[in-house]
């Protein structure tokens, strides 16, 4: 692709060649906007509603056959003859090479049934009852392109990102990746280089990632012109702040979300989740929400946010005892409805559904108004506290059904058609965003001081701007699946997406067989490919017990600590009595996800002011390890603590058969830092692999040396006023800073700067820890608090003033 001249101009540098034109904008010191187009002007509509922060004017030079584009921190050189794109650092080192950009004409086509009356087919699936209209027909629209990125990769280059799928892939060189939305797959179109550099595509159309025989490319189905960001950083910290400088930043959670969630497939009334609720506390045994699952509408009125009034008789009331029990309450709903409900017939008179007349419009602001209507009415005024959005979707086709599991190329078409037959071709990836942005933005004006949560199924860049967490579906209770839920969570939130959770203990539990799972709706018993649980027994099954609890000690790390599931139930009690091996294993997981409470809100305070990753592949903080940057099991939780879960049995087998084999996990540990057991405090030289201790009470977990972890003892709720001291506990070994977050944990005051971000510094060889000022009081605030530090059992205690002050160990 020859280049025939260029122009610099007030917002970049356009770029003629003999098929089509460049556009060169910077949008940030590193950051650098690219757009191809073969039409007669750039595009400035984005589909991921990127906002483009403004930079001081791009450098251009002609040298010779190149052209070289520089911002502050990135260059960009482009062959005149070829058209190659080279990205470099500043000092020359080499980042990037394009080996070809292309633009080849497709039609955008639209679905509808003209004048003809709709043929509806109602299915019942185990994901909901969907409509299926049959006679659609297409239409061209207009034209646009499909459009293909090649890359040249350097030798032994790692990629990453693109999302969550659900084949467990950590470094996509050498395989295939789809990027369309589906039950236990997130397409995130973002991916990153071990070699200090994203790109981002602006696209809203099904993608595929491709390195094989064939090239190396991203393929985009469906787009208006060939539009990305190149983002250069010296970390993957930096690469992941400048994915949120344009596609937004995340907000922060209410404090009581990084509490324990317990949920299951599903409670069937009021009383049962206030007694479920009543139990925890009777036991004492951490809780922060409690979930209701699907079904809280009368039968046969699927996706009706309307409650049934026999088992929900006075919901407000419910919800207020569970409130003076400091619990909160989630609930579900869906973006499809049954025909003949309150709701679906509101949507279809207003003209608000999608022409499978059955899921609402989220890219209607006025739908998305609506929506947020229907459900404040019963849900939100009833007492709710947060959102469950399930199936956003919104469309599978026939591939969540059938007994054996399709080619994924062949779901890709099949799924993916759905979407776009349904959305159209350029938006077939953005309903979930869409559908978050309408339960964001309405329930902050409803309720501007309660912070929105949003646990939900499907998502897309741009939806951490809508207080969404992101969980990986339908799963199954497998070891094997364990295993590839920990390499996805890596890779999701590689992909600049901050946080993620999964169902702890497997979504399936039993193997082939279909249940009634509480309404008419599930009565196929053909067996399913996904309903592949290996614990036909569920809690009684004491293999299902020593995978559930693995499992859980896990999620005791996430950003979001959930326990989900169908088949068996999920409560602590289900798994043992005080003083049994199982039940410890879990309280004592509780415990610890809640004596780190400080912590884990102090990293969510980093989320929202820097842009920071809670669940950390080993490639954010030991870049330079190479061994360390291969491992997919093994992550950081913050900056301090290195997390080794347990992926397989050690005690039984399912069917409760026993195994005899050594409760020990093998580690490794990350060379550049000392290591120290936060269980037993034995210290260990990094870049090295040993056998860890690993029996059923917890999982191998390790602190950095040059660490601060703030803890406390004795919380049964995230924001619970208890007596005892805040304790720093200090780890030697090098100097090192934390930032302790404090805010009012709900509301958005935080935004105009209520709250506190208390600076912790640990100077080693002087043995001092200095702590800054600390401005506002808040529930829980250490200021006016007994606190005490700890390092190498040696303690000292004092009393926070909120002013600056330094203690000596």
């Amino acid at each position: 692709m020859k280049i025939t001249s260029y122009e610099k101009t007030d917002d970049g540098v356009v770029i003629f060649t003999e098929d089509g034109r460049f556009f060169i904008q910077g949008c940030g010191p590193k950051i650098l906007r690219c757009v191809y187009t073969k039409k007669d002007r750039i595009l400035q509509e984005s589909a991921l509603t990127i906002r483009r922060p403004s930079c001081p004017p791009l450098k251009v030079s002609g040298e010779g056959d190149g052209l070289r584009i520089r911002a502050q921190k990135a260059s960009l050189e482009i062959c005149k003859k070829t058209g190659q794109f080279t990205f470099r650092k500043p000092d020359g080192t080499l980042l990037l090479e394009l080996s070809g950009q292309e633009l080849s004409d497709t039609p955008v086509e639209v679905y509808s049934t003209g004048k003809e009356k709709p043929v509806i087919e109602r299915v019942k699936t185990v994901d909901g009852e969907r409509s299926f209209v049959k006679n659609l027909a297409p239409r061209t629209d207009h034209m646009a392109y499909r459009a293909k990125l090649y890359f040249s990769w350097q030798d032994e280059e790692q990629i990453h990102g693109l999302g969550q799928g659900e084949e467990g892939i950590y470094d996509y060189r050498g395989n295939v990746q789809y990027l369309y939305q589906h039950n236990m797959r997130i397409p995130i179109p973002f991916l990153v280089s071990d070699r200090g550099y994203g790109i981002l595509a602006d696209c809203g159309s099904l993608m595929t990632f491709g390195d094989d025989a064939r090239g190396s490319y991203l393929f985009l189905d469906t787009v208006e012109q060939l539009d990305y960001y190149f983002i250069a950083g010296d970390t993957l910290d930096e690469i992941v702040s400048g994915f949120r400088t344009l596609t937004g930043k995340a907000v922060m959670l209410p404090k009581w979300a990084f509490g324990y969630v317990q949920s299951k497939e599903a409670y069937k009334s009021q009383q049962e989740l206030v007694d479920v609720a009543k139990e925890y506390r009777k036991r004492k045994v951490p809780l922060d929400c409690i979930v209701q699952d699907w079904l809280t509408w009368e039968d046969g009125c699927w996706g009706n946010k309307v409650v049934d009034k026999t088992r929900y008789p006075d919901l407000p009331q419910a919800m207020e005892e569970l409130h003076r029990m400091h619990v909160h309450t989630m609930v579900s709903v869906w973006p499809n409805m049954n025909g003949g409900t309150e709701n679906h017939k509101e949507f279809e008179e207003a003209g608000y559904l999608l022409h499978d007349l059955s899921t609402y419009d989220a890219f209607q602001e006025e739908a998305r108004k609506m929506y947020w209507k229907q459900a404040e009415k019963d849900l939100f005024f009833g007492g709710f506290d947060s959102w469950w959005c399930d199936s956003t979707e919104p469309f599978s086709g026939a591939d969540w059904n059938g007994g054996e599991l399709r080619e994924p190329w062949e779901r890709y078409a099949l799924v993916g058609g759905e979407h776009k037959k349904f959305l159209g071709p350029l938006k077939a990836n953005l309903y979930a965003a869409a559908h978050a942005k309408g339960i964001y933005e309405n329930q902050r004006m409803a309720a501007p001081d309660k912070r929105v949560l949003n646990l939900t199924r499907s998502g897309y860049a741009s939806s951490q701007r809508y207080g969404t967490v992101l969980w990986s579906g339908d799963t199954c209770a497998t070891w094997k699946n364990f295993k590839i839920q920990i390499t996805e969570g890596l890779n999701f939130c590689m992909s600049g997406m901050p946080y993620w959770t999964l169902d702890i203990g497997g979504f399936f539990t039993v193997r082939e067989k279909w249940q009634n799972r509480g309404c008419s709706c599930n009565t196929d018993p053909a067996p399913k490919w996904f309903w592949k649980g290996d614990y036909e027994e569920g809690v009684r099954d004491l293999g299902y017990r020593e995978l559930y609890v693995r499992w859980f000690q896990y999620g005791a790390f996430l950003p979001m600590f959930r326990s989900h599931g169908t088949d068996t139930p999920r409560e602590i009690w289900n798994f043992g009595e005080p003083g049994e091996m199982f039940y410890d294993a879990l309280l004592s997981a509780l415990h610890l996800r809640y004596r780190l409470m400080p912590y884990i809100y102090s990293l969510a305070g980093m989320v929202y002011w820097e842009d920071y990753t809670m669940l950390r592949s080993l490639l954010f903080d030991f870049s330079q390890d190479k061994t360390a940057g291969r491992v997919d099991r093994e992550f950081m939780f913050g900056s301090s603590l290195l997390i080794c879960p347990v992926t397989e049995p050690m005690y039984y087998e399912k069917e409760s058969r026993p195994l005899n084999r050594e409760k020990t996990w093998k580690c490794y540990l990350p060379k550049g830092a000392g290591w120290y057991g936060l269980q037993d405090g034995n210290y260990y030289e990094g870049g090295q692999w040993i056998e860890a201790k690993a029996d059923i009470s917890s999982i191998p977990v390790f602190v950095k040396a040059g660490s601060i972890l703030p803890m406390e003892r004795g919380l049964t709720y995230a924001q619970e006023e208890v007596d005892s001291a805040l304790e720093f506990h200090i780890y030697p070994g090098r100097d090192v800073c934390f930032t302790l977050y404090e805010d009012a944990g709900d509301g958005y005051d935080y935004e105009q700067g209520r709250c506190n971000r208390i600076s912790l510094k640990w100077t080693d060889g002087e043995r001092l820890l200095e702590i800054g000022a600390a401005q506002y009081d808040f529930l829980q605030s250490i200021k006016h608090r007994k606190c005490v530090a700890v390092c190498s059992g040696i303690r000292k205690e004092f009393i926070y003033k909120g002013e600056p002050m330094k203690v000596s160990l």
